[in-house]
């Protein structure tokens, strides 16, 4: 790289070069994601960048890569001075938590995909490296290949956004795409999804709206600096979805996406939750199909703006974590501008929410709390009603509905409380 330097009243060409330094990784985890990141790394030849040593829980697998590369004990990497980046690509978020926290301690850095470990644990990883001094990215634990969280600290770093919502799992979208695109139903289309790699054998962390969640709970922290244990916020799925949710839909002319919704309201207030949504044909995220990702950013002077990208698969969330380990490189960290400038909304569930629940017997309607009907039908073998109910009332049922043969929807309509 060449900068002009005036040297002596004199225009000279200067050339300077970023830091040398290779990035010595010891990587966890060589599953899709994993080995999907050593293939993106072999085609990136200018990638100051090699993996010496890799941390597997089976020793026994075959594995493409020479086994002098593998090992099986953690320590192996988290004790050897030379790497000096750990990247967490594992399953396990109580593992991955472990393995995160000692290496932050040992003041290495750590990229780091696993949303479940950083949304349930990202308040103490965030003062931990205040303490040490150590850095930690996870831009491919929210959105697959979009770079939602490194805009979201760099370019909406001001105290004007208003909302971020969309499709934040591919998995899911992916399958409501072949019900409605394809006429599959739900169970074909999921079986197609877990044969594309898409979908787990236990699909039930992405299509009852976990996987959406947590990846909300990290966008919540950079976009507005509020941390939600995920506990406290409410997410339902798809995977009640019947015959008759999709004909009213499509009678409407609607889709169903499973969407996740974060909105600033009130003076200082933030409301979130994931749920299957009504969307028309005028919204952004309407033709977001199979495995990708929609993002709708909107802010009070810029209005709404849209990222678009794969949410699903090895590559793209591969190329995620390079673009972090790229990152490291050039010493780039987050820097929570929101927690750190600004006074940070309180998160409230004091909303009511519009809703369409689809159920069979009507007792199990007296689980919500219904605050107003807006419209009902009674079918020989179905029933629906569109009512306004509290967000609040939602939370504190949310383990009953999955258990009850309903499938509820957000239409899209929200009340405020002001505070």
């Amino acid at each position: 790289m060449e900068t002009i330097e005036i040297i002596d009243n004199k225009v000279e060409k200067v050339k300077i070069s970023y830091s040398e330094t290779t990035q010595v990784i010891g990587l966890f985890g060589f599953g899709t994601v994993g080995s999907g990141l050593y293939h993106v790394l072999q085609n990136s030849p200018t990638t100051k960048a090699r993996i010496k040593k890799v941390c597997i829980k089976n020793a026994f697998k075959e594995r493409s890569l020479n086994s002098k590369f593998f090992s099986t004990n953690p320590n192996d990497i988290l004790d050897d001075p030379e790497i000096n980046l750990v990247v967490e690509l594992i399953d396990n978020a109580d593992d991955a938590y472990l393995i995160v926290k000692t290496a932050l301690l040992h003041g290495k850095s750590v990229v780091s995909g696993n949303k479940t470990m950083l949304a349930h644990h990202l308040e103490e990883l965030i003062e931990i490296q205040k303490k040490t001094g150590s850095a930690l990215l996870y831009d491919a634990s929210a959105c697959g290949s979009i770079p939602i969280i490194r805009n979201l600290e760099e370019y909406y770093d001001n105290d004007l956004l208003l909302s971020i919502r969309g499709i934040l799992n591919g998995s899911s979208n992916y399958i409501l795409s072949r019900v409605f695109q394809h006429n599959d139903d739900y169970n074909f289309a999921l079986k197609k999804a877990q044969e594309l790699g898409f979908a787990e054998s236990d699909p039930s962390f992405d299509v009852m709206g976990f996987d959406a969640l947590f990846k909300l709970v990290i966008l919540a922290v950079h976009g507005f600096g509020t941390y939600v244990y995920p506990n406290d916020a409410f997410n339902c799925g798809i995977h009640n979805l019947s015959v008759h949710d999709i004909r009213y839909a499509k009678e409407k002319g609607l889709k169903i996406k499973l969407v996740a919704t974060l909105t600033k309201f009130g003076k200082n207030c933030i409301t979130l939750f994931v749920m299957p949504t009504f969307v028309s044909a005028d919204d952004y995220i309407y033709n977001v199909e199979d495995e990708y990702n929609g993002v709708v950013i909107e802010g009070a002077f810029y209005e709404k703006q849209f990222m678009f990208g794969k949410g699903a698969g090895g590559h793209p969330t591969g190329s995620a974590v390079l673009s972090d380990i790229t990152a490291r490189f050039h010493d780039y960290r987050y820097e929570y501008k929101k927690r750190k400038y600004f006074n940070y909304p309180e998160y409230s569930t004091d909303v009511v929410l519009e809703v369409f629940i689809r159920y069979h017997d009507i007792v199990d309607l007296s689980i919500f709390g219904i605050e107003e009907v807006i419209e009902k039908y009674n079918g020989r073998d179905h029933r629906w009603m569109i009512a306004k109910v509290k967000l609040s009332s939602l939370i504190k049922v949310k383990d009953l509905i999955t258990k009850l043969n309903l499938f509820i929807a957000y239409t899209g309509k929200i009340e405020y409380s002001e505070k």
